[in-house]
């Protein structure tokens, strides 16, 4: 059983049929779920999945809530120790990796993940197995 943590493009294009990672999104959380994976979604990265849902009202925030909890995911909270690890890659790597991502990827880090599935292929190294929809680096 394996540790991963889940970027929002990873909800976002599992909930959306027409997004181009929706077939790969699907098929790599169906396989983590029958591996047995522990999922883990980044309260950033929560947050970011919920941003289109929110304009189109409540009912889309609750399926998003529905498909979290049916994968089953927990929901990760920005701690300190989150938010320092995060402050690190972003001086490390600069505009090459935003907060945002920073922080899926310090969350990832300090939870000790074995990898962190996302659809960004322009993220830097880091020091987390980053595999990006539709190949790995």
């Amino acid at each position: 059983m394996a540790l991963t943590v889940l970027d929002a493009g990873v909800l976002i294009a599992a909930l959306d049929a027409s997004d181009t990672h929706h077939e790969a999104s699907i098929a790599v959380l169906r396989a983590a779920r029958e591996s047995g994976d522990a999922l883990v979604v980044p309260a950033s990265a929560y947050a970011e999945a919920l941003v289109g849902p929110s304009r189109r009202g409540a009912e889309a925030v609750a399926t998003v809530d529905a498909f979290i909890d049916a994968l089953p995911a927990a929901v990760e909270p920005a701690t300190r120790e989150v938010a320092r690890e995060a402050a690190a890659l972003r001086a490390t790597h600069g505009r090459s990796l935003r907060l945002p991502d920073a922080l899926v990827v310090a969350t990832a880090v300090v939870l000790g993940a074995d990898r962190l599935l996302t659809t960004d292929a322009e993220w830097p190294q880091t020091i987390v197995a980053v595999e990006v929809l539709g190949g790995s680096r």
